[in-house]
């Protein structure tokens, strides 16, 4: 790992001294350090999105203190901050795990330009926005099979981290298209529509162009399930899924299953694979302050643990790495107010326990018939609430769409003596887990970048050498000669055109193409323009293409 970080050290890290601190809090079970005695051929990367000690507590006595899957795995700390801000977002955290890298909140796997966390370097001017090579682009350019599991839609923050390259975390279309043509071999979650032309604004046919390159596309898990090739995008909602309490209904797959399919397909190849799996709505349902969203999503994620678990025990090649990548909500068992010894473990899980719907999977039963009669039906026959008061009644019957796990949340906290101390994410370490087959583990209180340097480590993937070179600005190109403008007469599809002669060399955004006349070339990674900086990035083998 001291390579990796000798290497960082000349783009980002400034403070020898800074160095030194942050390699000092990393340690391993074992000393030896051979790389070849202690790399596999498989890593599975859980990140429990939003997931703190709290909600752990809470989903461990919800089943009668038995211990969780990832317990036993538990050697450590993670320091989760992003360049710009103490408190990271998804995105940031996303990518310091995807890339070894610290960038601002909201941007996915490029250089910030914002820096104002101690210890974090100042990037050079010129690679501001520039692309970041991600472990699993890495991975599948030297012949491993990639996957991405999650419950959320796919150009969320946390997957879209490891196969796209913004400034906007938001601009799922772009970030769609980017993990459309990355090649991901399994992707399987929610979030259909960001590949339908019917649905998409610009119309692109991605389930067209996905066929067309051998995979196998669906939106129907029986089907999925039954698939034997090596190649799909299952999609399994419109945009993201159901919480797990909820899902039975919609016939959607749980994390586990997608986790167990994901496995089956990507240990096919001898090469080995790198799976991201993301318990994405653990997080959603601390945004809304909703324990029984929190209870449900915490044990579909330990399920999927095991399936992984399991998995990787079964063999000597495959490591497992559960990582948070920020805490949520603030969460607390026992609230102000509210002496310790009259909170019995009763009073806690009481209602909890009787909920067999979250909040959402309620307000979808509910419908538009909001009657204070049809209320209390509902709830107390999916919560055990037989006592709302009639300003609980009001406010369920006022509740925005989307919203009703909001208010259904702060019955149940009040009734169940849990306390929240914000609707956002919160700075504080979050807990790691892993396990490696020779039980070479990082332990101690250690930065989330030096998750992805670990990784690389045990997968014998240089990093830092992909990313030396991966690409090249509209703006280095012109100074290397080349003749470069930006078409963006159409604002769906931005363009950079690069004149050599007779001939134009046409790139178009979120794509790994080129196109020239009839002739059709493809680049090593995808497209990318940032429009707030007016920087359009290109792969750089684009030179082996126009000399």
């Amino acid at each position: 790992m001291k390579n990796v970080f000798v290497k960082r050290k000349n783009i980002l890290i400034t403070s020898i001294l800074i160095l030194c601190l942050i390699l000092s809090t990393f340690a391993f079970a074992q000393q030896d350090t051979n790389d070849n005695e202690n790399r596999v051929k498989n890593v599975i990367l859980m990140i429990p999105d939003g997931m703190t000690i709290a909600h752990t507590t809470l989903a461990r006595w919800y089943q009668d203190g038995e211990p969780l899957a990832m317990d036993e795995l538990a050697c450590g700390l993670i320091r989760t901050y992003s360049a710009n801000n103490p408190i990271t977002d998804s995105a940031p955290a996303a990518t310091a795990y995807a890339t070894g890298f610290k960038t601002q909140n909201r941007y996915l796997s490029i250089y910030p330009e914002m820096v104002s966390m101690p210890g974090v370097g100042q990037v050079d001017e010129k690679d501001f926005y520039k692309p970041i090579i991600t472990v699993l682009e890495a991975a599948k350019k030297l012949g491993k099979s990639t996957g991405l599991v999650f419950t959320c839609q796919f150009p969320h923050a946390t997957p879209a981290a490891f196969a796209s390259h913004t400034d906007n975390r938001n601009d799922y279309e772009s970030i769609a298209e980017q993990m459309v043509y990355n090649n991901i071999d399994v992707v399987l979650g929610g979030g259909y529509k960001y590949i339908d032309k019917n649905q998409r604004k610009d119309k692109e046919d991605l389930v067209g162009y996905l066929r067309q390159n051998g995979y196998f596309v669906t939106t129907n898990w029986h089907d999925a399930k039954n698939y034997s090739g090596q190649k799909i995008w299952g999609l399994f909602a419109q945009d993201a899924m159901h919480y797990d309490f909820d899902r039975k209904d919609a016939g959607e797959p749980s994390l586990a299953e997608m986790t167990q399919k994901a496995l089956y397909i990507l240990s096919k190849n001898r090469n080995g694979f790198f799976l991201m799996i993301e318990g994405s709505e653990i997080d959603w349902a601390s945004h809304a302050n909703d324990p029984v969203g929190v209870v449900s999503e915490v044990l579909a994620f330990d399920k999927a643990v095991k399936v992984a678990l399991d998995f990787a025990k079964s063999r000597e090649d495959t490591a497992v790495l559960i990582v948070p990548d920020h805490n949520n909500g603030g969460m607390t068992l026992g609230t102000r107010g509210v002496s310790i010894d009259s909170i019995m473990l009763n009073s806690l899980l009481k209602y909890i326990r009787k909920a067999t719907r979250t909040g959402l999977g309620v307000e979808e039963l509910l419908g538009n018939n909001r009657t204070d009669e049809n209320i209390k039906k509902i709830v107390s026959k999916y919560y055990g609430i037989d006592d709302l008061t009639q300003d609980e009644i009001n406010a369920i019957k006022s509740a925005p769409q989307g919203k009703l796990n909001t208010v259904l949340g702060q019955m149940i906290s009040k009734r169940s003596y849990i306390g929240w101390t914000s609707d956002e994410h919160t700075g504080e370490e979050v807990v790691l887990y892993a396990y490696h087959p020779k039980n070479y583990i990082p332990r101690g209180v250690i930065d989330n970048t030096q998750v992805c340097d670990y990784m690389c480590e045990i997968l014998g993937i240089d990093l830092y050498s992909f990313n030396e070179n991966a690409y090249l600005s509209n703006i280095e190109l012109e100074e290397k000669g080349y003749q470069v403008s930006i078409d963006n007469s159409n604002p769906s599809n931005i363009q950079l055109l690069i004149n050599k002669g007779d001939k134009t060399y046409i790139i178009p955004q979120n794509k790994n193409i080129v196109i020239e006349g009839s002739n059709q070339y493809k680049l090593k990674f995808v497209s990318v323009y940032i429009p707030s900086a007016k920087k359009f990035f290109v792969s750089s083998d684009i030179l082996d293409i126009i000399k």
